[in-house]
C-alpha cells in the first residue's frame, strides 16, 4: 500500500480490553460505527493497539458474524459448511478467488442498474429503501439472471476441472507406472486368478 492512500486511510486501534479507538475522531467506537464505516464506503484499517498488528479483516469477520446472527442470515449452514470444508483444500484459492470474481459481478450489475436508474428516481443514487422497491418489483427477473450467471459459471468450472484432469492423464500416462500387486490370500499364498 503506498504512503499516500495508508494516510488518507482512517486509522482504528484495539486496545486489549476490546475497545476500538478511532484516531480521526479521538474517540472509542463500537463494531456498529465500524460498520457504518463500511456502509459509508470510508477507508479505515484497524490495528492492534500495541503491536500494530493489521486486525480489519477479524475485524470485519466480526462484524459478518453479528449480521448472521441477527434477523435473516445470507449464508445457510450448508453453505458455511462447504466453505469451512475448502479451508486446507489444494482449491482453496482457488475458491476464495471464485468468490471475489463472483461478489464482484454483483457489485458490478447493481452498479449498472443504478446508473441506468438515475433518471428514474430525479438523478437521486438509489437508497436501500428504493433497492427494496425495486427488488420487489424486478426480484424474479435479477434472480433469474442471477441464477443462469451461477449455471453458466458452474458449467465453465466442470469444464476446467475435466480439462485438468485429461492434462493430468496426458502429461503422466506416458511414465510406466507398474500395475498394483494383486492382494495376498489369508496365509500368505497369492490369489489363483
Amino acid at each position: 500500500m503506498n504512503s499516500a492512500k495508508k494516510a488518507s486511510e482512517r486509522l482504528i486501534k484495539k486496545y486489549p480490553n476490546r475497545r476500538l479507538y478511532d484516531t480521526q475522531t479521538s474517540s472509542y467506537i463500537t463494531l456498529t460505527d465500524v460498520k457504518q464505516l463500511v456502509l459509508g464506503n470510508e477507508e479505515f484499517t484497524v490495528v492492534d493497539a500495541k503491536t500494530d498488528e493489521d486486525l480489519t479483516r477479524s475485524i470485519l469477520l466480526q462484524i459478518i458474524l453479528e449480521e448472521e446472527s441477527n434477523g435473516s442470515p445470507m449464508f445457510s449452514s450448508g453453505a458455511l459448511a462447504q466453505i469451512i470444508r475448502y479451508y486446507g483444500h489444494a482449491m482453496q484459492g482457488m475458491m476464495g478467488s471464485y468468490l471475489e470474481k463472483n461478489i464482484q459481478a454483483f457489485i458490478d450489475i447493481q452498479n449498472k442498474l443504478t446508473e441506468n436508474s438515475k433518471g428514474l428516481y430525479e438523478g437521486k443514487p438509489f437508497s436501500p429503501e428504493m433497492w427494496t422497491q425495486f427488488m420487489s418489483v424486478q426480484g424474479p427477473i435479477m434472480q433469474g439472471m442471477m441464477t443462469n450467471y451461477i449455471e453458466q459459471s458452474k458449467t465453465l468450472f466442470i469444464q476446467m476441472q475435466e480439462q485438468m484432469q485429461n492434462q493430468t492423464k496426458n502429461m503422466f500416462g506416458n511414465f510406466p507406472f507398474a500395475p498394483p500387486a494383486p492382494p495376498a490370500a489369508p496365509g500368505g499364498e497369492k490369489k489363483d486368478k
